[in-house]
């Protein structure tokens, strides 16, 4: 059997879980020596076997990025010829995905990592390639084999936003974590390097400057912190320049206000992000929309516990009161997911996170309890036999 993965992001081109999803997915699955996997993504060429890098074809070099990304896609899906199934993941891949299998006449399996009409913010970074993303999306799902979500969470998302899809043809693999390469560092030295004091209490933050994942509502919960705790914010790749506006004058604030506001905006090696996660009295997890969160189980699986949103797939990773704390959440219906009432999450969020930096003892107990769950319920090995079960189902019809 030859498997085509098709991405977007691969690496060393990933900003996010889904990128960090499929290369960990096609390590596990090339560990059958009866499946051939290949993957195609975007950008720059790779030395890895099996896999095959895709740049935006000239003449669209100046085009909205969803022109460019249906190009590439055109070019991927060209290749796919000679696949038994293609699985695209996220809509920038999903056109590929969509076209192979009408061009070729083989399966399709898509998984959602997030969907579209959530989030509508992605209209200011897009213009009307929004509107070509969302019709993308909608009729790839509609038209795929089989669609899998990252969560229970997401799955019914997805039945509610697509509710043309057949509940039948949803089904729910998590996402995973790497456990020999996410683990507790000892590294006070490192954790010093990067502007942090790892004899301090600390809150960490890591995700991307996007209206879904909230880090304008963690910086206004910090205000309310204790003044010994530090928070330290791995946070880059802003989605527009109007929210790194709104980012840069919040930080700046809290900054006016207290000390131990750290902000590294550079992507960090994952010995340093080890080091920074072990080291941290807590992680947090602020998002609005997040369909699982593959950062919260690398926070776990270096023992820190995570204080997160209680919506999407956050609960199903972070067991409230057993490895972090969930922190509750009304949003409005309009797919935002935005607070109903911001002012009350905000002091939600910050008395959930004072709660644990105030009791160092249980903070670690939770973060132990966090690894253990790692590795219980979310290793690959376990996620790419779900995944293999899924292609001999799709195949046998």
């Amino acid at each position: 059997m030859r498997v085509d993965l098709l991405t977007r992001e691969y690496p060393p081109e990933v900003y996010g879980g889904a990128g960090v999803h499929v290369a960990e997915l096609a390590k596990a699955l090339r560990a059958h020596p009866s499946r051939e996997v290949l993957v195609r993504c975007f950008g720059a060429a790779r030395d890895e076997p099996g896999t095959f890098a895709y740049a935006v074809p000239s003449g669209l070099s100046g085009a909205n990025g969803a022109l460019q990304t249906m190009g590439v896609d055109l070019e991927i899906a060209r290749d796919a010829a000679g696949a038994d199934l293609v699985h695209s993941h996220t809509w920038y891949a999903n056109f590929a995905g969509h076209v192979a299998k009408m061009l070729h006449g083989i399966p399709h399996i898509a998984t959602a990592h997030s969907l579209e009409p959530l989030r509508p913010w992605k209209a200011e970074q897009l213009g009307g390639g929004y509107r070509l993303s969302s019709w993308i999306e909608r009729d790839a799902l509609a038209a795929a084999d089989a669609v899998v979500a990252v969560s229970e969470g997401m799955r019914r998302d997805l039945l509610r936003v697509y509710p043309e899809l057949e509940p039948e043809r949803v089904r729910v693999v998590y996402n995973g974590i790497d456990l020999t390469d996410w683990h507790r560092v000892d590294d006070p030295d490192t954790v010093r390097a990067l502007g942090a004091d790892p004899d301090r209490p600390s809150v960490v933050f890591v995700g991307r400057i996007t209206r879904q994942k909230g880090l304008p509502y963690l910086l206004r919960a910090a205000r309310l912190l204790p003044p010994d705790v530090q928070l330290i914010l791995c946070a880059g790749a802003p989605d527009t320049p109007e929210i790194m506006t709104e980012v840069e004058g919040l930080v700046a604030q809290l900054r006016a206000e207290r000390s131990g506001v750290v902000w590294i905006d550079r992507h960090l090696p994952r010995h340093e992000l080890c080091a920074l996660l072990s080291a941290a009295t807590t992680f947090v997890c602020p998002s609005v929309y997040e369909p699982l969160g593959i950062v919260n189980l690398e926070a776990m699986a270096c023992g820190a516990p995570v204080v997160g949103t209680g919506t999407g797939g956050i609960p199903e990773v972070v067991a409230d009161g057993v490895t972090g704390l969930i922190v509750p959440i009304e949003q409005a219906d309009d797919g935002t997911g935005t607070p109903t009432d911001p002012d009350r999450f905000v002091a939600d969020l910050a008395s959930a996170l004072t709660e644990i930096v105030a009791d160092p003892d249980r903070a670690r107990a939770l973060g132990e309890a966090g690894r253990q769950r790692a590795e219980r319920e979310f290793s690959w090995a376990s996620i790419a036999e779900r995944t293999l079960a899924l292609y001999d189902e799709v195949l046998a019809g």
